[in-house]
């Protein structure tokens, strides 16, 4: 793998937080994979586009992507081993042969340049050390005009997983989830922010656009909430926590998604995100 900038993601997903959705990745999808579509159709893939999939994970939009275009080749790079294992398993499992799966830091992986058509990334850009560098290395790698699409959170407050959590407050140093501009998953939260980093990294005709899915988080509340508490975040909070105060985060937590459990008694929770498609300046 080529030099890492971001050392702490580095070491969290090919430790512990990559070995969980490597192992979870079909839950993941069922939470994430309603903003597939959006994203594939807002960056226009044609038969012949090579596609490069930042921040891939287990590459099921990688092979989506790769599905748009049976002439191209879709590339998906990510920091995580386990994960870029899965997606290789996957792929090969599906038939899908026009995908590779580079483990490498977007921020500083030598990018071909001009090597792509469009760029694409569910959920993989927001942790960036340095978000400017990394946009600027991922427009290089576009050919002049080649475009890029990515999905990522808005407002904290519109995204229902965050609102479950935040029940915990008082159990649990839940702290402020989701501040805009800080490092972390809300990072991009803020539309201006965004514009901003795009445009000093070399893109133009920035559009943001909102999107709003209902993923499924769980077969039952007990379920989702065993999930929610082994996710990253909800490992992080049950670390602080004692085993009295364990057990009644769960107890509160499930409590809260009784209200979101479907008639036939899954839980799906809102998801509110941007769709951020721009296009690499001229030079």
């Amino acid at each position: 793998m080529s030099d890492i900038v971001n050392t702490a993601q580095a070491q969290a997903w090919n430790g512990l937080e990559g070995t969980h959705w490597a192992r979870n990745q079909d839950r993941w999808n069922a939470v994430n994979g309603g903003f597939d579509t959006p994203l594939l159709d807002a960056v226009g893939i044609t038969a012949d586009h090579r596609i490069l999939d930042l921040g891939c994970g287990t590459g099921q939009t990688t092979r989506l992507a790769a599905l748009r275009a049976p002439r191209g080749h879709a590339t998906g790079l990510d920091l995580s081993g386990p994960m870029l294992a899965e997606a290789r398993a996957c792929a090969e499992r599906d038939g899908v042969g026009n995908v590779s799966f580079v483990q490498g830091d977007a921020q500083t992986h030598p990018l071909e340049p001009d090597a792509y058509d469009a760029a694409i990334s569910r959920y993989g850009v927001m942790f960036f050390a340095d978000p400017v560098a990394a946009f600027g290395n991922i427009a290089r790698s576009l050919r002049p005009g080649g475009r890029l699409a990515f999905v990522c959170p808005a407002d904290a407050a519109l995204n229902d997983w965050v609102t479950a959590m935040a029940t915990l407050r008082g159990l649990v140093p839940v702290g402020d989830f989701g501040q805009p501009g800080l490092p972390g998953m809300f990072s991009l939260a803020a539309p201006d922010r965004i514009r901003e980093v795009l445009a000093a990294a070399g893109f133009a005709d920035v559009t943001v656009n909102p999107a709003r899915t209902h993923g499924t988080w769980g077969a039952c509340a007990e379920d989702a909430a065993d999930f929610l508490l082994g996710t990253g975040p909800g490992r992080h909070l049950m670390r602080q926590a004692d085993a009295a105060s364990h057990a009644r985060a769960r107890e509160v937590l499930t409590d809260h998604l009784r209200a979101h459990e479907a008639p036939d008694g899954t839980v799906r929770l809102r998801s509110t995100s941007w769709v951020v498609t721009a296009a690499r300046s001229a030079r």
